[in-house]
Formats: structure tokens, C-alpha cells, sequence
């Protein structure tokens, strides 16, 4: 007597590869932060000019990004404020 034997028959292989890498979404590290010292005041907030970013100063330190080239050079050239060595 002859087996029967049921398949089922498929172009697709059995596993697949992805069609293409998931793509990961990064952020950098950790950027990092400049904190500069207010010499004036302990509490107050700083308008960037030319911009309509503020900057809050709590506890007599205002941080910014490093990469915020703006905020940097209006500290850095403010005699109102020290950059703090970490």
C-alpha cells in the first residue's frame, strides 16, 4: 500500500531574510553641557538675542548646551557670567 503524503509547496523559503536592516534611531550620547555662573543674580531669566529662546538661571547657574553656539557666545561675552570648570 502506498504512503500519501500532503505538502504544502511554497516559492517563498522557509526563513526569510529581512528585506533590508531596521533602521535605529540615535541621539548623540550625551551632548555636552556648559554651565556658567551668574554673578548677579540667583534666579532670573536670559533672553538669547536674536532669538526667542530663553534661558533660565535657577540657583545662580544657567546651563546650556555646548552646541548652542548662540547661547555660548552670549554668556561668554556677558561680564555677567563665569564659566564653571566641572
Amino acid at each position: 500500500m502506498a504512503k500519501i503524503v500532503d505538502a504544502i509547496v511554497s516559492d517563498e523559503p522557509a526563513f526569510a531574510p529581512p528585506a533590508r536592516e531596521p533602521l535605529l534611531l540615535t541621539t548623540p550620547a550625551t551632548s555636552e553641557v556648559l554651565k556658567f555662573r551668574d554673578k548677579v543674580f540667583t534666579s532670573r531669566l536670559l533672553i538669547v538675542p536674536g532669538t526667542d529662546r530663553t534661558l533660565p538661571v535657577i540657583k545662580a547657574v544657567v546651563e546650556v548646551s555646548a552646541s548652542d553656539t548662540d547661547a555660548v557666545k552670549f554668556l561668554k561675552d556677558n561680564p555677567e557670567f563665569k564659566l564653571l570648570k566641572e
